[in-house]
């Protein structure tokens, strides 16, 4: 079960991930803005962040890059959730510091997909991490 911090101003649409993904057994913590996305993060640590970019405040980029600068945040995944679906706004959010990225409207499944592949990913670096430190491998 994964911790899941859904950064998003729009409040049907933090509902719609948080039921989708609490069906996939994952805990939520919930921001509707960059700076309390931010301050969230950094307090609480997720395992995965679904981040809007059109936010008020800060946006989700610059909160995104302020997350990826910090050592405390710099591992953990940033999945952009956005209605930015022009040319070029995938690139701009994998060049701010997202992994992956998802246009709204979106498709719950391939949410839940992206979600469990990310999370999947961190855990693999984890455990590559440990090796490498001398640590003995989860068993």
């Amino acid at each position: 079960m994964a911790r899941i911090l859904i950064v998003e101003d729009n409040e049907m649409n933090t509902d719609i991930l948080a039921r989708t993904l609490a069906r996939a057994d994952h805990l939520l913590l919930t921001a509707a803005d960059g700076e309390a996305g931010l301050a969230l993060a950094l307090a609480e640590q997720p395992d995965l962040i679904l981040m809007d970019i059109g936010l008020p405040g800060i946006d989700g980029l610059e909160v995104t890059r302020r997350l990826k600068a910090a050592p405390a945040t710099r591992q953990i995944p940033v999945l952009a959730v956005t209605a930015y679906a022009m040319a070029g706004d995938r690139e701009l959010c994998l060049a701010a510091g997202c992994e992956d990225y998802i246009s709204k409207p979106f498709d719950a499944d391939q949410v839940v997909e992206k979600v469990a592949r990310l999370l999947a990913r961190r855990q693999r670096l984890a455990d590559l991490l440990g090796r490498q430190q001398g640590d003995d491998p989860p068993g």
